[in-house]
């Protein structure tokens, strides 16, 4: 193995989930890539720590970061600071209708980590649809392989 990527999401009503799950059958195309794929209330700095490379798959609430992501992030970010990661990491915003403030707030959160954006984040507004889906599966594989291949 090459690398280990975790995927870490959040979701109320499914559509993160879908979206993650996306992701993650992009990222298992890649056999020489570990993966680890957590909720949000289930992953902590023991995992951030451990990958190589990391995909957040958040949902927007009220024009901002929805809870358990920001709760996995909050209960990361001061253990994390010995470590200056520069770690790899994507992200994908599951919206209704915007979405730009909780891709702007997670660029924040992750810069104090820190950690380096490498791919355009995916902002999807409305209910997946399979190219919604299909965008997350090459996000999950973009990393995967990067990793893989030592890009990053």
């Amino acid at each position: 193995m090459s690398g280990m990527l975790l995927i870490v999401y959040h979701s109320q009503s499914g559509a993160s989930f879908r979206l993650a799950a996306a992701a993650r059958r992009g990222a298992l195309r890649e056999p020489d890539t570990a993966l680890c794929w957590r909720r949000a209330w289930d992953a902590g700095i023991d995992e951030l720590v451990a990958c190589d490379g990391l995909l957040l798959v958040a949902a927007e609430n009220s024009a901002s970061l929805a809870g358990a992501m920001k709760d996995f992030l909050d209960r990361c970010f001061y253990p994390a600071q010995p470590y200056q990661f520069n770690k790899p990491y994507g992200l994908v915003v599951s919206c209704g209708n915007d979405g730009r403030n909780t891709d702007q707030q997670v660029q924040r959160i992750m810069r104090g980590l820190p950690m380096k954006l490498v791919a355009e984040p995916l902002v999807l507004r409305g209910e997946p649809n399979r190219a919604m889906e299909s965008a997350c599966e090459e996000l999950g594989q973009a990393l995967a392989a990067g990793l893989a291949m030592g890009i990053y």
